[in-house]
């Protein structure tokens, strides 16, 4: 019984200095690639410099991607389709085609302008334009009323349209000289507006991969550079037993910092800019706010995202680059 207490706990004592020991080389490999990325300034310098760079690129090609589709949401939310009926349209019909256009399928919101509203609309909105003033005065125009309709997507007014066709109160009351605006500059805007979302995100990720392409071939050559100033070194290593993995371990160690300090600068590069940009686009109308508090308060998700992806250039680069060189 005691024999086999004594096998027991001899496994136990061999399990735990073998742990021990895997803990010791792992820890060696860390301080010696530490070490290693301060051997070499320049290199250093251009490594990190470069993976700062391809991060930057990559978190800001998200973030312009956001920020267009929260901007085209915004101005989505602000168009209207306008439904014209005749200024002499009773009050009972107009509360009637207001009912039934708030049940068209994909409307979500529908207001109507009295003639006498938009009268006074058009008189304000050119104000500064005496022409139009003393044209809108002597013609004594007449405005019909306006539903202004919003819908879920601005590009599919096929329910809209059917409406217009079909019900009957709206084909008795319809402006006869202005047909339903179910299209017009905003919906062209829009339009362009989606286009570029969808060439923007095309051109970041084209640009994100040629540079991460072009990162990984400077940290490639950073630790094949490493690996000639080292060959006696690594001779050495080799002759005394070291194995493939505590050879290796540092140079991916060392392709890790790179990515970790890259990480860092660029996530904090990218709020800077973000933040110091934010104030002129959103004059234009462009939507940054959202995005910009969606990351400060996901940062602790957003830095390490960064710093998972210069690892991963960084250890895909470090280990070609050792099974390359080092033969092992």
């Amino acid at each position: 019984m005691s024999r086999g207490n004594n096998k027991s706990e001899a496994k136990l004592f061999a399990l735990k200095k073998r742990r021990r020991r895997q803990w010791l080389t792992f820890v060696r490999m860390c301080r010696y690639g530490i070490n290693n990325f301060s051997r070499n300034a320049w290199l250093t310098i251009a490594a990190t410099a470069m993976m700062t760079l391809t991060l930057f690129v990559i978190l800001m090609t998200l973030v312009s991607r956001n920020i267009l589709l929260d901007s085209v949401a915004e101005i989505r939310n602000k168009v209207d389709m306008s439904v014209y009926v005749k200024s002499d349209t009773s009050e009972k019909d107009v509360d009637k085609l207001e009912a039934s256009l708030e049940n068209v399928e994909g409307v979500t919101k529908v207001t109507y302008v009295t003639p006498e509203e938009a009268r006074t609309n058009y008189a304000e909105a050119n104000k500064n334009n005496p022409r139009a003033l003393d044209a809108l005065n002597l013609a004594d125009a007449q405005f019909p009323g306006t539903f202004r309709v919003n819908v879920v997507d601005i590009n599919d007014t096929a329910a809209l349209t059917e409406f217009t066709k079909n019900n009957e109160l709206y084909k008795k009351v319809s402006d006869p000289d202005r047909p339903a605006s179910f299209a017009g500059d905003k919906r062209d805007a829009i339009a362009n507006i989606g286009r570029w979302v969808n060439f923007a995100e095309k051109m970041g990720l084209i640009i994100s991969v040629i540079l991460v392409t072009i990162s990984s071939l400077i940290v490639f050559n950073t630790i094949r550079m490493a690996i000639f100033n080292r060959k006696e070194e690594i001779e050495m290593m080799k002759l005394i037993g070291a194995d493939k993995g505590f050879i290796r371990g540092p140079f991916v160690v060392e392709a890790v910092v790179y990515g970790f300090i890259a990480a860092l600068i660029a996530t904090v590069l990218g709020l800077l800019a973000l933040h110091f940009a934010a104030p002129k686009l959103e004059s234009y109308g462009i939507a940054v706010s959202g995005t910009f508090d969606s990351l400060i308060l996901y940062i602790g998700f957003v830095l390490p995202g960064m710093i998972l992806a210069g690892g991963l250039i960084g250890v895909i680069s470090s280990l070609f680059a050792t099974r390359k060189y080092l033969k092992i």
